[in-house]
């Protein structure tokens, strides 16, 4: 009741709540590691957790006719932007709010509708290398129980039958067009996945200002970890102090998987070799868009 309360303290008082920092990214693509560092400079408000139950109550799979868990603009509404803030305040009070929830990397277009003036973090990452490791993360899955998303959304509403029957339901994300890819081999749905969560983010970020899109290399966090975070603290206006500055020089060789080890350049070629080499032709061009050299 509590919480109640305070939403709806904010639906009549509305104290002032700065549009949101989004940092975003597909799944295993560096998304917590970058979300820690920036929640890190105390400047935000921040759970220390995802938020896709919320997010998908607003507009997702149980309500869209198991369309996917992504959003455009013209899925939009005002009451959202009302809804999405008194959750902020009540739960964190007022001020600058940093979010972290993989799915918003499908709904850049609906969120900037939402929150003209939000800014959004973007996390890329070679291609192989995230892909890899999203197989590592529907094989191994983590210490609360998995990705799977039938805890979230329930049974399918059609058969799904990854890898030969392996898995009966999605894992990560459900991005548009999943029904195609139900009976895919595992690295050609998580193929698909990457595709389409990096795809929809790029296309959307098109239609946003230059200094509301701020894109990073996963890669840069540990080969480059001060001067990239600096650069991203300079983007969103916080002071990026020697505190700060000695947090991102100890990145280099953290732990950063929940799901298998440390960070390591092409450690594809160790983990799913076959797999990455299967699929390498459908993720080439996007790729090289990104600046990653597929021959590499």
């Amino acid at each position: 009741m509590h919480l109640r309360s305070r939403e709806i303290y904010w639906s009549i008082a509305r104290p002032r709540m700065p549009d949101p920092v989004f940092v975003i990214g597909c799944s295993r693509s560096g998304t917590t590691v970058t979300f820690e560092t920036i929640a890190a400079s105390g400047h935000f408000l921040h759970f220390d957790y995802e938020l896709p139950q919320f997010w998908n109550s607003l507009i997702g799979p149980l309500n869209n006719g198991w369309q996917s868990e992504a959003a455009t603009e013209a899925d939009a509404r005002p009451e959202h932007r009302d809804r999405a803030l008194a959750y902020f305040y009540a739960r964190l009070g007022a001020g600058p709010v940093l979010d972290k929830t993989c799915i918003n990397t499908l709904r850049v277009g609906y969120l900037h509708k939402l929150f003209p003036r939000a800014k959004f973090v973007f996390i890329v990452r070679d291609g192989r290398d995230n892909i890899s490791s999203m197989i590592d993360g529907w094989r191994l899955g983590r210490t609360d129980g998995g990705f799977g998303l039938e805890k979230f959304f329930g049974p399918s509403p059609e058969p799904v039958a990854i890898n030969g029957g392996e898995f009966r339901e999605w894992h990560f994300f459900l991005p548009p067009g999943w029904r195609e890819y139900n009976h895919a081999s595992l690295e050609e749905a998580c193929a698909f996945q990457w595709i389409s969560a990096n795809r929809l983010a790029l296309d959307a970020a098109r239609t946003l200002p230059r200094e509301q899109w701020i894109q990073v290399r996963y890669e840069d966090i540990f080969e480059r970890p001060v001067d990239m975070f600096r650069e991203v603290f300079e983007r969103l206006g916080v002071a990026f102090d020697e505190n700060m500055r000695a947090r991102c020089a100890g990145l280099a060789g953290r732990p950063t998987s929940i799901v298998k080890g440390t960070p390591k350049k092409q450690k594809w070629k160790d983990s799913n070799p076959d797999a990455i080499e299967r699929i390498l032709p459908a993720i080439a061009p996007l790729m090289r868009e990104m600046g990653y050299d597929p021959d590499d």
